[in-house]
């Protein structure tokens, strides 16, 4: 899709939000209050999911494209003293930081997205954990009362990851063929077309301009949504509804979009 953020900048910004994920952490007043975002979580459960799968995404780089036991078994548990508990989690980032720092970024690795858009290599490895300790950093920072908006050079790459590795999809949409679009405030903007042929994303040129419309399929239902970037990647990992950006036309799309499981 987009031109993505460099390696480098993806493992230094893996590491700033780690450490600003651990700061929020520190400050709760206990790790047994409920995660608002992840209602199902504690915050001790969300600290673990961290942990525990930023070791195993750590394996998995290390394994290349076959997949990896999980580094899970067998491993230190995640400790409730939180001294010990904020060494175990910078451990856990570590471990992943130097597995990437090794694979480089054109590596093959294991993965769970289809190869559509996203490719099987160590680089969107770390796009894509990037993207999950920028929204877990902010599920945290909200549990402690002071959520931080995302920084737009991640929130940018955001979107485009989002849709180019969590929707891209070779399954049938299973309702009538649909286009939303996402603009940014920050001035980008993206198309996901969504078809029986599955699910696409492209990058718009900016609202506007004379060709924003050509790839639109005429026959296909409408929609699209604005708001900042940061904005944009919390309602795609369902973090903020809907109703906090700017909705137009058939919003229908988006309550399919939302329900859609291509698994299914």
């Amino acid at each position: 899709m987009d031109k993505t953020l460099d390696f480098p900048d993806l493992l230094r910004l893996i590491d700033e939000r780690s450490t600003a994920f651990r700061a929020a952490v520190a400050s709760a007043p206990s790790l047994d209050v409920q995660v608002p975002t992840c209602p199902e979580w504690t915050l001790f459960d969300l600290v673990q999911h961290i942990g525990e799968g930023r070791r195993d995404w750590a394996a998995t780089v290390a394994a290349g494209p076959a997949p990896a036991k999980s580094a899970a078994e067998g491993a230190p548990a995640a400790p409730r003293e939180r001294e010990a508990l904020s060494a175990w989690l910078a451990e856990s980032t570590e471990q992943l930081l130097d597995a990437l720092r090794k694979s480089g970024p054109d590596r093959g690795c294991w993965a769970w997205w289809e190869t559509l858009q996203s490719p099987h290599t160590s680089g969107a490895v770390a796009r894509h954990q990037l993207q999950q300790m920028a929204v877990h950093t902010y599920d945290a920072q909200i549990t402690v009362g002071a959520p931080q908006p995302l920084s737009t050079e991640v929130a940018l790459d955001g979107v485009d990851e989002f849709l180019s590795t969590c929707v891209a999809t070779t399954s049938a949409w299973p309702h009538k063929p649909a286009t939303a679009d996402f603009h940014a405030t920050e001035g980008r903007s993206w198309r996901l077309s969504l078809s029986a042929d599955g699910a696409r994303g492209t990058v718009l040129p900016a609202p506007g301009t004379p060709d924003e419309n050509a790839d639109a399929d005429a026959d296909a239902d409408v929609a699209s949504v604005r708001g900042t970037a940061g904005d944009l990647v919390l309602y795609l990992h369902g973090r903020i509804p809907l109703d906090l950006l700017k909705a137009d036309g058939d919003r229908e799309v988006f309550d399919q979009l939302e329900a859609w499981d291509p698994d299914e």
